[in-house]
């Protein structure tokens, strides 16, 4: 199935930020409908009352540099 990014945006940010956007997004998903918004453009989309929730923490490693960083993804999915 082919891939369509509908929004996606990405900066650097404080913890303390990253945790203030974090509890906004969840109050938008608890309301259903999330706003989400970039300097490049916006988009909505309602949230179903049981969509699937997935928590993954990963560490990847640079195959040149040897440079190991992490990422900690939250995803919340549905289909329609």
């Amino acid at each position: 199935m082919p891939e369509e990014v509908l929004f996606k945006t990405e900066k650097s940010a404080t913890r303390t930020g990253i945790a203030e956007a974090l509890r906004d997004a969840a109050d938008q998903i608890e309301s259903g409908p999330v706003e989400l918004v970039s300097d490049t453009g916006e988009q909505t989309v309602t949230v179903p009352e049981e969509p699937q929730f997935e928590v993954e923490l990963e560490r990847l490693t640079d195959s040149e540099t040897g440079e190991q960083r992490y990422e900690l993804e939250y995803e919340v999915r549905w289909t329609e």
